[in-house]
């Protein structure tokens, strides 16, 4: 049964699973037992459990990362296909991931501006971007900076910034706030929401961290392969 997406006006839905099956090691590991979800544009979701549980994985299907072994997986109503899967990844999702994924020999700027000369878009307009995003994460004095150099949290915050850069509408962050302490934490997902509200985004995010999931707008529970709600969704 789909766990529905709460109705909100005329938002559209803009993730949906249905009867998401995945296992590994040719089906001696299942991790996904007929998931079933759907979410409205603009939500801030949390998906919660432990580890092993699935939440990388429905996120990793959600971003075209991988496929599931039966089952449909849908992002603003197309099914993800080879036919559409890089205009997905280059111009519709932004990932964020929790141990960032950057490339430590090049510069703050270098690493958020990869994905905009993958989408062919032109520098000048990209630089702008990257500067508008660096003047909301407060990053703009380490733009220079080689990934080593910077923090955990600024690493993070960079890490926001590349996933952000082709103004995706979906960002999908996968234990964002995972490796780092709890002030941090809280430091970078709070510029999520807000990073999400000023743009309209939907925000996907597995998290072990309840207090910073029961601040979405919804918060579900991966259990035995399948999704359910939490009480105090809105």
């Amino acid at each position: 049964m789909i766990v529905p997406a709460h109705s909100n006006g005329n938002r559209r839905i803009v993730l949906r699973a249905e009867n998401a099956w995945k296992s590994y090691d040719e089906g001696a590991v299942p991790v996904l037992k007929g998931v079933d979800l759907e979410v409205f544009e603009g939500r801030t979701v949390a998906l919660c459990g432990p580890s092993g549980c699935g939440k990388s994985t429905l996120l990793h299907l959600f971003g075209g990362l991988d496929t599931p072994d039966t089952g449909r997986i849908s992002v603003n109503g197309a099914e993800i296909d080879r036919r559409n899967l890089l205009r997905l990844l280059r111009h519709e999702v932004g990932f964020v991931f929790q141990l960032h994924n950057l490339i430590p020999d090049l510069t703050l700027a270098e690493n958020c501006l990869i994905p905009s000369v993958a989408a062919g878009i032109p520098r000048h307009t990209a630089v702008a971007r990257l500067g508008e995003l660096a003047d909301r994460t407060g990053l703009r004095h380490r733009l220079n900076h080689r990934i080593q150099k910077l923090s955990g949290g600024e690493r993070q915050r960079t890490a926001l910034c590349r996933a952000l850069m082709n103004r995706p509408k979906i960002l999908l962050a996968d234990e964002p706030t995972g490796s780092l302490d709890e002030q941090t934490s809280h430091v970078v997902f709070d510029l999520l929401l807000e990073m999400a509200a000023t743009e309209g985004i939907t925000l996907l995010m597995a998290t072990h961290d309840r207090q910073l999931a029961a601040r979405c707008d919804r918060s579900l529970e991966m259990r035995d392969g399948t999704v359910c709600e939490h009480a105090h969704a809105r």
